[in-house]
C-alpha cells in the first residue's frame, strides 16, 4: 500500500462534510468538486483512499469510486499506479472551468449526451474532410484496419473504435471539439454494456466508419458529414437498447 502523508489525508478530509443518508455517486461527485473549486486544495495534492474518503462522506466505497471513476475520465484528477490519486497538478485551459465541472455535476441525461456527441462527430467528420489531406485520410485508414483485425475481440475493437474517432477529433486542428469529445466519450463510455449480437454491430460499425474515410479522402465535407450523421445514428441506437430497463 503506498504511504499517504498525514497532511495530504487531513487537508482533504477536514474540508468535507457527511453527506446525507442515500447519497450517491453524483452527490460524492458535487461535493469534492466544490471542493476542489473553492481554491482551498493544491493543485497536486493526494488524495486520501478510498476508504477514507467514504468514511468521511457517509457513503459506501462504491459511490466513491465511481465518483473518482467520473473525475479521472474528465481530467480532474489522476491515478498514478503505485502512488495514489492526485488532483491533477495542472488543469487544462481548453474549456473554461465552469464548462468542465457543470458536466460532472448531477446524472448526465443519456439523450443529451448522445445529442451532444452526435453533433460533435457530425462537425468533426465535416471540418476533417474539408481541411483534408492524404496524411488525415492515411491515419484515419490506419484505425479502420486496427478496427477489421480486432473483430473477434470486442474489448480491442472498441478500443480501436476509440482511437479512430480521437484522431478524427485532432484531424480538425480544434483543440475545444476534442476536448468536448473526450468528455462525452467518456461519459457514454460508462454506460454501455456488451450485446449477444455484438460481432454484428462490429461489421456494421465497420462499414459506417470506411464511408466516413473515404468522403474524408476525396475531400467531401458534406459526404463525411452524412456518413457520420448515418453511423451516429446507429450507435445511438445501439447505445440506448443496451442501458433501456
Amino acid at each position: 500500500m503506498p504511504a499517504y502523508p498525514r497532511s495530504d489525508v487531513h487537508l482533504i478530509c477536514d474540508a468535507l462534510v457527511p453527506l446525507p443518508a442515500g447519497s450517491t455517486a453524483s452527490h460524492v461527485t458535487s461535493s469534492l468538486l466544490e471542493l476542489f473549486a473553492s481554491g482551498s486544495i493544491p493543485l497536486g495534492v493526494r488524495l486520501p483512499p478510498e476508504r477514507k474518503l467514504a468514511e468521511v462522506l457517509h457513503v459506501g466505497r462504491s459511490a466513491v469510486r465511481e465518483s473518482l471513476a467520473t473525475l479521472e475520465t474528465l481530467g480532474v484528477i489522476e491515478a498514478r499506479p503505485g502512488a495514489g490519486t492526485f488532483l491533477r497538478a495542472t488543469r487544462t485551459a481548453v474549456l473554461p472551468e465552469s464548462v468542465r465541472w457543470s458536466m460532472l455535476i448531477g446524472e448526465r441525461d443519456l439523450d443529451e449526451l448522445v445529442e451532444l456527441r452526435t453533433a460533435l462527430e457530425i462537425h468533426a467528420a465535416w471540418l476533417a474532410a474539408e481541411r483534408s489531406d492524404a496524411g488525415i485520410a492515411e491515419r484515419l485508414a490506419e484505425h479502420l484496419e486496427r478496427m477489421r483485425a480486432r473483430l473477434d475481440d470486442l474489448d480491442a475493437f472498441i478500443d480501436a473504435d476509440r482511437g479512430f474517432h480521437r484522431e478524427l477529433a485532432q484531424c480538425t486542428g480544434n483543440t475545444t471539439l476534442q476536448d468536448l469529445l473526450e468528455i462525452t466519450h467518456g461519459l457514454l463510455r460508462q454506460r454501455a454494456v456488451t450485446r449477444p449480437d455484438a460481432r454484428h454491430h462490429a461489421d456494421v460499425a465497420l462499414v459506417e466508419h470506411a464511408a466516413v474515410v473515404d468522403a474524408i479522402r476525396t475531400g467531401e465535407p458534406r459526404a463525411a458529414s452524412d456518413a457520420m450523421r448515418a453511423h451516429m445514428r446507429t450507435s445511438a441506437a445501439l447505445l440506448r437498447d443496451s442501458v433501456a430497463p
